[in-house]
């Protein structure tokens, strides 16, 4: 009997994200490996680690407006630390791990569309204010960016209509 050990392959073999699907939530996931990845994140909200909690109290701290990061998000087969789903923006705390699995994943996160924000825990835990701040400014471009482009979308395409109320 042959043991089998899980492998990953490495990031030239392949350089486009996965395909959305209909399965999966949007991604090509069973649902038995979602459902698995939903608890594992879980566990993760209810066990958070000393830069997690920090972190998290820096940004209630922090006026973010009417924008908010949620916790241990699930983004396809990834668990992010810190996510704003309308900006497309994730912050994720990098506390050790392989780097091989960890390179694949910021590949396919970028690869949607999504703003990767990654911070060492012990720069965290150290100057916590600093971090907030660049996330901040990395919220505040994104969302100056998605105004700039609709509006240059409603200059090409003319204003919405407006409803006669």
């Amino acid at each position: 009997m042959t043991k089998k050990t899980l492998t990953v392959r490495p990031l030239d073999e392949r350089t486009e994200a996965p395909a959305i699907e209909k399965r999966g939530r949007g991604w090509t996931i069973s649902d038995k490996r979602l459902d698995a990845i939903h608890d594992q994140a879980r566990r993760n909200r209810m066990e958070p680690t000393q830069a997690q909690k920090l972190l998290g109290e820096k940004l209630v701290e922090a006026n973010l407006g009417k924008f908010k990061m949620t916790r241990q998000q699930v983004i396809g087969s990834a668990i992010v630390d810190f996510a704003c789903n309308p900006l497309r923006i994730v912050v994720s705390i990098d506390e050790g791990g392989d780097p091989a699995v960890t390179a694949r994943r910021d590949k396919s996160l970028e690869a949607v569309g999504v703003k990767l924000l990654r911070f060492t825990a012990t720069r965290v835990l150290e100057e916590p204010d600093a971090v907030v701040a660049e996330i901040v400014a990395a919220m505040k471009a994104s969302y100056d960016e998605r105004g700039r482009a609709r509006k240059q979308h409603f200059q090409t395409r003319g204003a919405p209509p407006r409803r006669e109320y």
